[in-house]
């Protein structure tokens, strides 16, 4: 079954790779999507895929990478829309 999730997540998320770290993930679990960096601070995400998958990239950011610290994240099922291609890192300008 398909899903997609658009996650919101606040805490010591920008400056210690989690773009990165949500980008590596994404792919290993064949997720299409983005991720980007938010002007107040906070990092958004888009994924779907399977929706085991989505569910396994979702736990996993709980923890983030190693200095990351998670505060706070909002996770919003959405339907599944079958945009994206692949999962990348999206640019925000501020």
């Amino acid at each position: 079954m398909n899903a997609r999730a658009h996650i919101f997540l606040s805490g010591r998320v920008q400056g210690v790779n989690f773009r990165g770290y949500t980008h590596r993930l994404a792919n290993e679990l064949s997720l299409c999507g983005w991720v980007r960096n938010l002007y107040d601070g906070r990092v958004e995400v888009v994924a779907e895929g399977e929706k085991a998958d989505v569910e396994a990239l979702i736990d996993k950011m709980k923890s983030g990478p190693p200095r990351a610290r998670i505060e706070s994240m909002d996770v919003r099922w959405e339907e599944f829309s079958a945009e994206f291609q692949e999962f990348r890192v999206a640019w925000t300008d501020f």
